[in-house]
């Protein structure tokens, strides 16, 4: 077993319960880490043996660009994804955090961190 990290995606999305999050959108960063067996691909060093990071980020930011009220529900999609279309992982985790939120104070970042297993 193994494990997969994408560190700090970065990306502009339009989440969140204020009209104004909706029109004029936000930054966001999205940390995502995936268990699966990586003692294959270690060593067939062959791509069509291992996680493809590529897919992992294409699905983050695909579910980013739908707009959600609640950083939960893009997490949740997120994992759901993932684990439909990429039979391989066992575990993954994903931590949404919006950046410079608005809620009236000098706020870095708030975030969720979700978990899921097979």
């Amino acid at each position: 077993m193994g494990e997969i990290k994408l560190n700090n995606i970065r990306v502009h999305a339009w989440h969140g319960c204020l009209k104004e999050e909706s029109i004029i959108g936000s930054d966001y960063r999205v940390d995502l880490s995936v268990s699966a067996g990586l003692s294959k691909p270690s060593i067939s060093d062959s791509l069509g043996d291992t996680v493809d990071y590529v897919h992992l980020n294409n699905i983050v930011k695909e579910e980013m660009a739908i707009k959600s009220k609640l950083l939960e529900h893009v997490a949740k999609r997120i994992l759901n994804r993932i684990f439909s279309e990429i039979e391989t992982i066992s575990h993954a985790e994903v931590s949404v955090s919006k950046i410079n939120p608005p809620i009236g104070g000098d706020v870095e970042s708030v975030s969720i961190k979700m978990k899921y297993s097979r």
